[in-house]
């Protein structure tokens, strides 16, 4: 096994309410998956209590950068850790994120579009799945062209909530517009391990639209999604073979907001068996 080379991008701490462990046993379980490091990236404070089941209260966000500060200090030597946020991208509140990502210095902010909260039902649902989809799709290019994030997560999230009505084929030419603006961004998009283990069991996006990025020369950033320590690092061998048989030759990350690359090859052999 080479040296350490990757990093967990995608982790959550208590503070948003469903996750479980603290930020030090995350950055443990990726130092003894061979991981470089792991960025924590919880998702963000909303205002008007948008969705604030699923996220830390505004007045928690003091907390949060201290959370991540004290995990950092505290694994120094043996892991790094990182500060992210993940950022929902809702219309309405656009301005309000791009203040808040000025309150800190983040390695990394992800972009979500989250079909499942009820403010995106109440917006959007018209009581056709399929052109629930679509607008999906759209959503995730506009979040792109806001241009405050460094990658887009999930990004086929919406299959596994309108599974029933989820043909992916029939969705294409509405993915590869969307696919068209956020090349045009130069925005990364993830490659979500977790979707392995949701209704529509596989990694977030599927194959076919991997593939489609990789024509249109989009970065890809691994993450696990973890909301609990054990899922550090999970499928990542998987999912670098994943991007290998869709025509990827490198994985990226992000630092100070900037993309590193690494050759896949190298990213496998760096990992724990």
């Amino acid at each position: 096994m080479s040296e350490p080379l990757l990093y967990e991008t995608h982790s959550h701490t208590p503070l948003c309410g469903h996750a479980a462990g603290e930020p030090e046993q995350y950055a443990a379980v990726a130092a003894e998956r061979g991981l470089r490091g792991i960025i924590i990236t919880c998702h963000n404070p909303m205002p008007n209590d948008f969705s604030r089941w699923a996220r830390m209260a505004p007045e928690q966000f003091g907390d949060y950068l201290a959370l991540v500060e004290r995990a950092r200090q505290a694994m120094a030597g043996e892991v790094d850790v990182r500060l992210g946020l993940e950022c929902d991208y809702f219309p309405d509140y656009v301005d309000w994120v791009r203040e808040q990502l000025t309150q800190a210095d983040f390695h990394y902010v992800l972009g979500s579009v989250h079909p499942q909260l009820h403010e995106m039902r109440d917006r959007y649902w018209t009581g056709d799945p399929v052109e629930y989809q679509r607008n999906y799709f759209n959503l995730l290019a506009d979040a792109a062209e806001t241009g405050l994030f460094d990658c887009l997560s999930h990004p086929d999230l919406v299959k596994n909530i309108t599974p029933k009505a989820w043909q992916p084929s029939e969705m294409m030419d509405d993915i590869c517009r969307a696919l068209d603006r956020i090349a045009a961004t130069g925005l990364a998009m993830e490659l979500n391990t977790s979707g392995a283990n949701k209704s529509v069991a596989e990694m977030n996006p599927f194959p076919q639209m991997l593939e489609a990025m990789r024509e249109r020369q989009i970065p890809v950033v691994i993450g696990a999604d973890a909301h609990e320590p054990g899922r550090v690092g999970d499928r990542f061998v998987e999912a670098l073979e994943l991007l290998k048989s869709c025509g990827y030759q490198h994985v990226s990350y992000f630092l100070d907001r900037q993309r590193q690359d690494v050759p896949i090859d190298a990213a496998l052999a760096s990992l724990s068996a």
